[in-house]
């Protein structure tokens, strides 16, 4: 438990303890945020309140891609069982949003239902009306991934023609939700379907301020042979470039999610270091989930400041009483001059502002005359929460994940290849050879021999000076030969015997085939005639 009491006046009044993080950012969100983001209509125009299942749920993944791209498959491949409403096939099959949870009982809980549950994070949900409830369902199951995490599937994005036709409700928006309040996002996309339609183009556009959260799968990537998976790639990274618009280029995972056998097995161990890589990248969500929640309420602070601004600029523009429908429309179309005049007066970032295009979109609709002036006492204790409180919670986040036993995704696929011999590396590198009774130098040590006693043994041994001038033709680096040098002198003498020689060479020879060298020396390394010392 932690606790810790504000300094300042108020605060002595009514001093404020806070048990955990979560209960922290629930307090700072109703007391401090909330009143501004009422007073300035914040939800009309950007994001609905928060509620405290928003605080509380667990981490959340959700998966998009066009059709017949994998989503429903990955899932399954990640549980390793099905689960209620899933429909898999070439076709678009997943018409629906699937949150897919943990619960004591298989079944489905359709939208309408789910949008009331108070201890669901998925109320707000409502405003986007019945044609998206009755696409939105919640498929409960007893499975040891879904104790850590949740997944959330959603319809494929359809192409050509099939984008034409309307789902009734924004599909952009409905996305961008789930975005704010999601851990990971995971952009799908089949490595023989690489043309991104205007739909999912539009998605990927809605999901701009969350880069930080996206991740890349190239699925199906053993359906194709090595020299076209090179251009495949090329061309992914290529079409990313032109919607996503950022200088960094976004994590691309490569490989084939599903539990059949690989089609063409060239890649097959560049499929296991991405699926190794993206899995860890899941698995570390529940340690950083509470971090998350705090960046996203700084985010969402800072754009509810910068929103205060914009509607009390244009409430201070606005006249008493002709001429308002005019004056509207101009400070409607001239709101890029607004933007600058605020970022120029408060010191503001232009990447904190809204999108001018939807901004002005919404606008139109407004009644200007019910927007109200600015308020600085609001403002000012969001910026005293951004600067003290926030500071205060982040050494708690520190101290929590401290006590708290590392938290990880565990269970169905995750377990697969956690140890035993189907571990990721298992019996390569300096695992070599974990399972021989013979020691796994041994083999090569009549070459290294002949080395060894052309360096000038005594008492056969050789000095670090002598070793040295072998172990630099290498061509490695001094520090990693430093390292190979530390694991190799076993007794910790400064010198190396015909075994300790023997095992540089090895170690050598582990680094120069591209694997890492170990922390501390495997037993199946230690020489033979050392094993007495371990």
């Amino acid at each position: 438990m932690f606790s810790w009491l504000g300094t300042d006046d108020r605060r002595r009044k009514d001093p404020e303890v806070f048990q955990t993080v979560s209960e922290g950012l629930k307090k700072l969100y109703k007391s401090k945020l909330l009143p501004l983001e009422e007073h300035y209509r914040f939800h009309e125009f950007h994001s609905p309140a928060l509620e405290d299942a928003d605080f509380d749920n667990k981490p959340m993944v959700l998966l998009v891609g066009q059709y017949s791209t994998g989503k429903t498959t990955f899932i399954r491949y990640l549980l390793e069982q099905d689960f209620p409403g899933m429909r898999i096939g070439p076709e678009p099959t997943t018409d629906s949003f699937i949150a897919v949870m943990q619960g004591d009982m298989e079944g489905i809980i359709p939208g309408n239902a789910l949008v009331v549950d108070p201890k669901k994070p998925f109320r707000k949900l409502n405003a986007f009306g019945n044609a998206f409830l009755n696409r939105f369902v919640c498929a409960q199951l007893p499975n040891p991934v879904l104790e850590s995490i949740s997944v959330i599937d959603t319809p494929g994005i359809l192409s050509g023609e099939k984008q034409r036709i309307s789902r009734g409700y924004d599909f952009a928006a409905v996305l961008e939700w789930f975005a704010e309040r999601v851990d990971r996002i995971i952009l799908l996309f089949d490595a023989h379907k690489l043309d991104i339609s205007d739909e999912f183009s539009e998605v990927i556009k809605a999901l701009k301020n969350h880069e930080d959260k996206m991740r890349v799968v190239l699925n199906k990537a053993d359906q194709i042979e090595t020299q076209q998976l090179m251009r495949v790639y090329g061309a992914l990274m290529w079409s990313l470039g032109k919607i996503i618009n950022t200088p960094e280029v976004v994590r691309v995972y490569i490989g084939s999610f599903w539990s059949h056998p690989l089609l063409i097995p060239d890649n097959r161990k560049l499929f296991e270091a991405e699926e190794q890589d993206l899995f860890k990248d899941i698995q570390s969500l529940p340690r950083n989930a509470a971090l998350r929640k705090l960046n996203d309420l700084i985010k969402r602070a800072r754009l509810a400041k910068v929103h205060a601004y914009i509607i009390s600029s244009l409430k201070k523009e606005m006249p008493n009483v002709f001429g308002k429908e005019s004056k509207k429309k101009e400070l409607v179309n001239n709101l890029g001059e607004i933007y600058q005049k605020i970022e120029r007066e408060h010191q503001i970032s232009p990447g904190d502002f809204p999108s001018l295009r939807k901004m002005q979109e919404l606008l139109q609709t407004q009644d200007f005359s019910k927007f109200q002036a600015l308020k600085p006492k609001l403002l000012d204790t969001v910026d005293d929460m951004l600067a003290n409180d926030i500071a205060r919670l982040m050494v708690m986040v520190r101290q929590e994940e401290s006590l708290i036993p590392s938290q990880v995704v565990k269970g169905g696929a995750f377990d697969g290849t956690m140890n035993g011999p189907f571990g990721h590396g298992y019996g390569e590198g300096a695992g070599e050879g974990i399972d021989d009774v013979e020691w796994v130098v041994g083999k090569d040590k009549p070459t290294y021999d002949e080395i060894f006693y052309t360096l000038s043994p005594v008492n056969g041994k050789i000095t670090g000076a002598n070793a040295k001038k072998e172990m630099v033709k290498s061509k490695l680096p001094n520090t990693v030969l430093g390292k190979i040098w530390k694991l190799a002198d076993v007794d910790k003498d400064g010198l190396l015997d015909d075994e300790e020689f023997a095992l540089a060479n090895h170690l050598i020879k582990v680094k120069l085939e591209g694997h890492e060298l170990p922390a501390d020396l495997p037993p199946h390394l230690v020489p033979p005639s050392k094993r007495r010392h371990e």
